[in-house]
């Protein structure tokens, strides 16, 4: 566990806003690009807050434990670049990407690693190789990782009002945007899914297999980097290519 998943456990996602908010609060200056994901994902960790005390999720208390493991990944990589120190390849070609990019591809690069690289690993860690055995308890595992695509989903209207449109032709299209932004999102995270069971079968095999599957998930997230950074409409693009990356059988 990391000192902030022992800092913020008992509070669970009242003190993920905390860390959030004094990280944005403390950025340094000329890091305006990596303002724009953490804002994001502040607003994003708010709603899941909501949704946890509207009671709209059948585990509360494990979707909590869930949201303070899988925030503490990226809170960790985001600490660790200002820091100077090595970071996941995913992570570090967001960071390190041009800063003049428009608002809407900074976001997209940080929920590639985000949701395609640290997500699997979240689950992973939040879901014990007992649990995995349980069918029932599984079910309801995965019903409450879908509940958190309607928080998403709910959030993609007022998110798109926040961002930095790319051009006129980005603002016309907005509607479709927004709808395809609702499906690739839903389409990574059923990805992500299948990529918890591919770690999961790796952590029984050992501490190698893990390893070996871990580094190809960072290579399949950090290839994702140059769709998000070709030119075009990236969000329709992505809508029928897809967001998500699938890890493959394990070699024989």
């Amino acid at each position: 566990m990391t000192d902030f998943e022992h800092k913020a456990d008992e509070r669970g996602v009242p003190s993920v806003v905390e860390e959030l908010e004094r990280r944005l609060d403390e950025l340094p200056t000329g890091l305006a690009d990596r303002r724009v994901f953490l804002a994001a994902y502040l607003r994003t960790t708010v709603a899941v807050g909501r949704a946890l005390r509207e009671a709209r999720f059948e585990d509360p208390a494990w979707v909590g434990r869930w949201d303070v493991v899988f925030a503490g990944m990226g809170i960790a990589a985001h600490d660790a670049d200002l820091a100077g120190d090595p970071v996941p390849r995913p992570w570090k070609l967001a960071f390190d990407a041009p800063k003049a990019l428009p608002d809407l591809r900074h976001v997209l690069l940080g929920i590639n690693a985000h949701i395609n690289y640290d997500l699997p690993q979240a689950l992973v860690t939040v879901i014990s190789p007992a649990d995995f055995e349980d069918p029932v308890l599984m079910a309801r595992r995965r019903r409450d990782h879908e509940r958190i695509d309607g928080v998403l989903a709910e959030r993609v209207s007022s998110e798109d009002s926040e961002l930095e449109a790319e051009s006129l032709l980005y603002r016309l299209l907005t509607p479709f945007n927004r709808l395809s932004t609702r499906r690739f999102l839903k389409e990574a995270r059923h990805k992500v899914w299948h990529n918890t069971f591919e770690l999961h079968a790796a952590r029984l095999a050992g501490p190698d297999a893990y390893r070996a599957r871990l580094a190809e998930l960072e290579v399949l997230s950090a290839a994702k980097i140059a769709d998000l950074l070709e030119p075009g409409q990236v969000v329709l693009r992505l809508a029928v290519a897809g967001f998500g990356v699938t890890l493959p059988p394990p070699a024989a």
